[in-house]
């Protein structure tokens, strides 16, 4: 006699236990099923792979939709926000994507990337500065974890200075609480006009960023338009503070939690880079532990003989794929020196993180300065203290108390 088919799986997991935790579910799905069926709260069902090797099929392989999923969000939606969705670079697929991508991959080739890493260490240190002056313990995410990413964006796109305050309200809106549907729409519409008006006064004074090079290729392009500009402009802001400003005080919610590594890091700076990255695989990067998620356009087989059929949601779970023992040994264990490190946090295939390497260097220089001010840095109030965000996409904390 057939078994009868499993109920949906509830989706998105609870908290787990502690901040530094993973969901206890995912690690149960990988070592089990590694493909299952989830509900979401919406009633709509779809399937979460966990296995590397799964996850970064769906990541590459163009059977995996991005655009039918962006276009049926902003089908079920008139808003701006749907719309914005539908244009921006994670709800494309090639050639569009490959169109657009193009244009912006110049500014973020690693040769001009490592070029902004003397202007980001300056700003960490006039953050730095900034907080010892201020009365401890001090806020890591007021004082440093977010500042830092919003002024290096804002001063790549060529937004003032002083709007920056005022786009991070905005950014966070859009990334925050997916249950706050108004304040998402204010957001957008509110970043829409903000560009569209930034755009015409860069056109007519320019300047020395990103968005001033994306008029020039408009100029000689004319397939790029204006609105197609704010999207892409919209898209670095947003992926390109708000999650690096999370790993911020995540990864050192995490260093603080294992002294001995955090020991030798600390007598070894030159091993940042190393250590950063493993960070970047070990600490997932959203509250769920899944990224964007694709429709199948067509029948996939995944590992196992599982077959998707086409039309199907689908869910990699980044977070588990980054721990699977197949590919990392003993990769549920943080471990600084790491040689080997296939992690998928930055994505890969077309969608691959366009500001990857931006991402590292705000990370290494950020943390190359910690360690070397703050040698007795710890935090100020009992890590069980600590709360993730409420209902945000992005994994993070609400705050972090430390003194030093």
């Amino acid at each position: 006699m057939a078994e009868a088919p499993s109920e949906p799986i509830a989706f998105p997991f609870p908290d787990p236990p502690s901040v530094r935790d993973v969901p206890p579910q995912l690690a149960e799905i990988r070592d089990g099923e590694s493909v299952v069926e989830v509900k979401f709260p919406d009633g709509i069902t779809g399937w979460m792979v966990t296995k590397h090797a799964d996850v970064r099929k769906v990541l590459v392989d163009s059977r995996f939709s991005s655009k039918v999923m962006a276009s049926a969000a902003a089908a079920m939606s008139e808003t701006e926000t749907g719309k914005l969705m539908n244009e921006s670079l994670v709800g494309m697929d090639a050639p569009e994507h490959t169109r657009l991508r193009k244009l912006v991959t110049k500014a973020f080739t690693a040769r001009n990337v490592e070029q902004l890493r003397p202007r980001i260490a300056e700003m960490v240190a006039e953050l730095l500065d900034e907080m010892e002056t201020l009365p401890r313990p001090v806020d890591l995410v007021k004082a440093f974890s977010v500042p830092l990413p919003v002024r290096v964006i804002c001063e790549l796109l060529g937004v003032p200075a002083a709007d920056q305050d005022t786009f991070h309200a905005w950014s966070n809106a859009l990334l925050g609480d997916w249950s706050q549907v108004v304040e998402k729409e204010m957001a957008t519409v509110s970043l829409v006009q903000y560009f569209g008006e930034l755009i015409a006064r860069k056109r007519e004074n320019p300047g020395d960023d990103l968005i001033t090079a994306l008029i020039k290729v408009s100029e000689e392009d004319p397939t790029l338009t204006d609105r197609e500009i704010t999207a892409l402009s919209i898209g670095i802001l947003s992926a390109g503070h708000e999650t690096t400003a999370n790993q911020l005080s995540m990864f050192l919610v995490h260093l603080l939690n294992d002294q001995e590594q955090l020991k030798e890091l600390r007598a070894n700076p030159d091993a940042l880079p190393r250590a950063i990255d493993e960070l970047l695989r070990f600490v997932p990067l959203t509250t769920t532990g899944g990224i964007i998620p694709r429709l199948t356009t067509a029948e996939v087989e995944l590992s196992g003989g599982k077959v998707l059929p086409a039309g199907a949601v689908v869910l990699p779970a980044v977070a588990t794929a980054n721990r699977d023992p197949e590919v990392f040994e003993d990769g549920d264990r943080l471990d600084l020196k790491r040689e080997q490190n296939p992690h998928l946090s930055f994505g890969a295939g077309i969608h691959y993180c366009l500001g990857a390497q931006l991402a590292r260097i705000e990370l290494q220089e950020a943390f190359r300065a910690i360690l070397d001010r703050m040698p007795e840095v710890r935090l100020a109030v009992p890590e069980s203290e600590l709360q993730l965000k409420t209902a945000s996409i992005i994994r993070g904390l609400e705050s972090l108390p430390i003194t030093w």
